[in-house]
Order: C-alpha cells, then structure tokens, then sequence
C-alpha cells in the first residue's frame, strides 16, 4: 500500500514534461509554418557565434523572426507584437540591443526570455535545434 502512495505521489511530475518542446498559445499571432536553417559560418550569420548578438530574418513567421545567442543556447522569436492585434498592428517589433521594442504600445520585451513587463503574452517563441554551426528554427 505505501508503494501505491508513492507512485501515486509521483505520477504528476512523470506526466508533466513536455519534451522540451515551445508551447505557445497566443490567440493574437496567427501560426505560420516556420523551418528556417542558418548556417553560423556564413558572414551574414556569423555574429551568431558570440553572445548577446542577433539576426532578424523577415522571411518566416507571422512578421519576422529573431534569433538571439544567450550565451547558454539560442532563442528564436516571432517579431509580430504578442499583445496586439495581428491586423492593427502591422509593423514587426525593432530590435534594439538585447531587447525587442513595439512601436504600437512602446512595449519593451526581453530576447532572453521573451517577456515583457506587465505584458499578458510574452513574444511567439520558436524551436531551435543545434548541430554544429548550423541552427534549424521549426515549429
């Protein structure tokens, strides 16, 4: 009977990962199919190799994405503002340092985690696999 009190103790905490796979469930920002590769040792992407550094690729996602170096891993974010509208607000968030900025609500969000201060979404993020130098972005 005490085996079944502690299995049953733990049975939460077996179920509850999720596989290291980005949940996100922003009903602002549409889900476009995202399968982005870069390769880190071309020139355009090479300051990908150092931390706190970025690249903003305009060619997938909702309006962009932005991939940024931690220093311990990589982040990958949808520019489209997370708190808005998809269809009031059309311009991507800038990107400015090791912040990304919305010029529809001057909301200012972290590229280390995605959050914004007193904001109720944080930005769309994205998987990033590493092998290598190469970064494959998917959803």
């Amino acid at each position: 009977m005490k085996k079944i009190l502690i299995l049953l103790a733990f049975l939460p905490f077996i179920f509850s990962c999720d596989g290291g796979r980005v949940n996100n469930s922003n009903p602002n920002i549409p889900n476009y199919p995202v399968n982005l590769q870069i390769n880190m040792n071309l020139p355009a992407y090479s300051n990908l190799q150092f931390p706190s550094n970025h690249i903003v690729d305009y060619s997938q996602g909702a309006r962009g994405i932005v991939v940024f170096n931690t220093g311990s891993g990589f982040n990958a974010f949808d520019l489209a503002a997370p708190n808005q509208i998809f269809t009031s607000c059309t311009s991507p968030m800038t990107i400015s340092g090791i912040e990304a900025h919305c010029s529809c609500d001057n909301s200012v969000y972290s590229l280390f985690t995605g959050l914004g201060a007193g904001q109720q979404y944080p930005m769309k993020q994205y998987n990033v696999q590493v092998a290598g130098s190469t970064l494959t972005i998917y959803n």
